[in-house]
């Protein structure tokens, strides 16, 4: 990754949180928690699921700069979903949760040394991740989120109650 890749991921990853908050003020309160079919998620799980994703990610990155060659352990999104009840769990404080976590790893990005994008780990289901590959998915997690969110929107504007 060139640093002008770098600072473009950067960019996206501080701009997430805007883009989840906007896609989020679209969504009818009626269409919250309305699932666009079983198994999939509603809005209200996609921003949970966000909120629980970023924490993750959060000290994801910091065990492969602090720690030398670190396991990062994945784990089931669709059971945590369930697990935890994510309808139950308000959506302000995931929503805080997310602009939070990301304001708090903006900086830490930010002043990375090329030695600290070079930093390697093992992550407990895809095998060799590093610091340059969690900031690509990073970069786009949210971007993706929030056309899921207006995938859902679109299905429950469409819908034949």
């Amino acid at each position: 990754m060139t640093p002008t890749e770098r600072n473009d991921c950067i960019r996206r990853y501080a701009e997430g949180p805007t883009l989840l908050t906007e896609a989020l003020a679209a969504v009818p309160e009626a269409a919250l928690q309305w699932r666009p079919a079983p198994g999939k998620w509603s809005v209200h799980e996609i921003i949970v699921h966000c909120a629980d994703s970023e924490t993750n990610s959060h000290m994801r990155v910091r065990y492969l700069i602090g720690e030398s060659s670190p396991t990062i352990v994945g784990y089931d999104q669709d059971r945590w979903a369930t697990a935890m009840d994510y309808h139950a769990h308000p959506i302000e404080p995931a929503m805080a949760t997310v602009t939070a976590v990301r304001a708090n790893t903006v900086p830490l990005l930010r002043r990375l040394t090329p030695e600290h994008w070079e930093r390697r780990g093992k992550h407990s289901e895809s095998g060799t991740y590093g610091v340059e590959e969690w900031l690509e998915i990073y970069a786009e997690h949210l971007e993706i989120h929030v056309r899921q969110i207006a995938r859902v929107l679109e299905a429950w504007k469409a819908r034949k109650d």
